[in-house]
């Protein structure tokens, strides 16, 4: 049976299969809260791989991924990515 999580998360059913999946409650959430109006590439943005290292580092610093002044292109891609 599928729990409610409140008025928070839009679709309960995918939130909850997230988060057994390994998902963070974060991220089970935002992904949860994007309904049908996701596409499933992603946004509009390039793929990160045609980002630049202090684009993606920037990027990182947004979102508070620690550790990232020490990464190389490829992890803050797959941190990014992890997030």
């Amino acid at each position: 049976m599928v729990q409610d999580h409140g008025p928070s998360i839009k679709d309960d059913e995918t939130y909850q299969r997230l988060r057994e999946d390994g998902a963070s409650k974060e991220k089970a959430a935002r992904i949860a809260n994007a309904g049908s109006e996701a596409s499933k590439k992603g946004g509009k943005h390039p793929p990160y791989e045609d980002w630049t290292r202090d684009d993606l580092y920037e990027q990182a610093q947004k979102v508070g991924i620690e550790g990232r002044s020490d990464m190389t292109k490829d992890q803050l891609i797959k941190a990014l990515r992890n997030h």
